[in-house]
């Protein structure tokens, strides 16, 4: 799999000077955005070049080897194509085109040529009707369409630690995106399509390896091989989260004409998940708003959650938040209340801790040593107002005293959302959106970290059927 993020060598097979070209705009993602020191050939019938890279009738004309093929030309052209790899010696290919499975009879019939000709010759194929890959620690992107700016913001938090199996090229750009205003980034990236080969359990296993790889987040619009699925998951301690369509019935006959999947039973799905120790996302946003508790926090090992607050309101919101989500408000020893109250900032020392208009960061180190080494406390919610300037400081040392103690905390500041994603940004600190969002990180935390112990002591995932304590297994 490395030659798809990391080639030496590529061909944009499509690419030509014509108005509104898609190979083109690949050409120059290639070239001049991402500068790619190897060498980047362009085929089209006319033999041009195509953004300084240079043009050739066909693939075979091409005088040096190349690692990798991009196709982006007419579906019925595609099985010519392949065979010129073929005979060129490329065993990587991505095809980008559409109109294959998706595309009705005609559609299968050109799949099949194209099967047939990489299982004779062992080549690996990525798509079709897919996006490609981008790899954030080299820069290297097939994308097409991409304009200059749009690769600089997704290239802009350097090497990031989240890699992503996305089935559909337009949950791609949603993930960039989103990612651009928080703390964590892309690693990798790679638009499977229908799946005519590369499918989601290969790059399970690829991303499983891979030292940079720190999560391992999926958009799936159907399962190609679910005991391949679940064996190969089963082997990966990485946290990995996983978003599926096709819960109803018209959501999985949406999902059949846009990438030719087989509809897959939503419950045996989850129950595959479960099977797999596969975190199962609830949306499209947490697909980016959930790995940063894995990569910036350590596990929540147990269930009890210690909240503090100077916003007295949202003590109960989070408290409701909690227990519906199968946690529990930490409860704290009479010692543990005295010590909190000693510090002379607390207005209330059982949980949730209302601090009040707390300023000082002695005070704050203080609560924070208390919270985190009580044995009565596994992980925090942290929800503290923006109100001064100080309060990002208190938020780093958050961040320092939980990996010394090896608990985590989800912090979400009750600011407009526009407010708190500004704070995040700006000074790179891990904060959720809602204290939706917030519970929800701990939730998944908690999970996965069931998840890792079932696997080292087991070799494989939890029992089908078990329910692992959460009021919804696997949701």
């Amino acid at each position: 799999m490395d030659t798809f993020f990391d080639p030496a060598s590529v061909v944009v097979i499509g690419a030509s000077n014509s108005p509104f070209n898609l190979g083109a705009t690949i050409c120059r993602t290639i070239k001049h955005f991402a500068r790619f020191p190897g060498p980047v050939y362009a085929v089209n019938r006319k033999a041009e070049t195509v953004f300084d890279c240079p043009g050739y009738a066909t693939v075979t004309d091409i005088p040096t080897p190349v690692d990798l093929a991009v196709i982006i030309a007419p579906a019925a052209v595609v099985p010519d194509f392949i065979a010129q790899c073929a005979a060129k010696g490329i065993k990587h290919v991505v095809i980008e085109s559409s109109g294959f499975s998706e595309g009705g009879p005609k559609g299968q019939t050109l799949q099949h040529a194209v099967d047939a000709i990489a299982q004779a010759h062992g080549m690996r194929i990525l798509g079709p009707n897919c996006l490609g890959v981008l790899n954030s620690r080299n820069r290297f992107c097939c994308f097409y369409g991409i304009f200059e700016e749009d690769f600089a913001n997704f290239m802009r938090k350097g090497s990031g630690s989240v890699s992503y199996i996305i089935q559909s090229g337009g949950i791609v750009v949603i993930m960039l995106e989103s990612l651009h205003t928080d703390v964590v980034g892309a690693n990798k990236i790679v638009s499977i399509g229908n799946k005519c080969d590369v499918d989601e359990a290969d790059m399970i296993a690829y991303y499983g390896q891979d030292p940079t790889t720190e999560v391992i987040a999926m958009y799936l619009e159907d399962v190609k091989d679910g005991r391949k699925l679940i064996d190969t998951a089963r082997g990966v301690k990485k946290p990995m989260l996983a978003f599926k369509v096709g819960r109803t019935g018209e959501g999985a006959r949406a999902a059949m004409s846009h990438t030719a999947g087989m509809a897959v039973d939503d419950r045996i799905f989850d129950s595959a998940c479960r099977q797999a120790g596969i975190i199962r996302a609830q949306s499209i946003a947490e697909l980016h708003s959930l790995p940063k508790i894995f990569i910036t926090m350590p596990p929540l090992k147990g269930k009890r959650i210690a909240v503090f607050t100077n916003s007295g309101a949202f003590g109960g919101i989070t408290a409701d938040l909690l227990i519906a989500a199968g946690l529990s408000m930490a409860r704290l020893a009479p010692e543990t209340q005295e010590r909190l109250k000693a510090t002379g900032q607390v207005f209330n020392a059982a949980n949730p801790i209302d601090l009040g208009p707390t300023i000082s960061m002695q005070t704050f180190r203080d609560i924070f040593e208390i919270l985190l080494a009580s044995g009565d406390v596994d992980g925090l919610l942290a929800v503290p107002s923006l109100w001064h300037p100080v309060m990002i400081e208190v938020i780093t040392e958050l961040v320092t005293q939980c990996h010394g103690h090896g608990k985590p905390a989800a912090i979400y500041t009750p600011n407009a959302v526009a407010k708190t994603i500004g704070y995040r940004t700006n000074h790179q600190v891990p904060l959720f959106e809602s204290p939706e969002e917030a519970v929800r990180a701990l939730k998944v935390s908690h999970q996965h970290y069931l998840y890792s112990l079932w696997k080292e002591a087991e070799g494989l995932g939890p029992k089908e059927g078990e329910n692992y304590g959460f009021a919804s297994p696997g949701a």
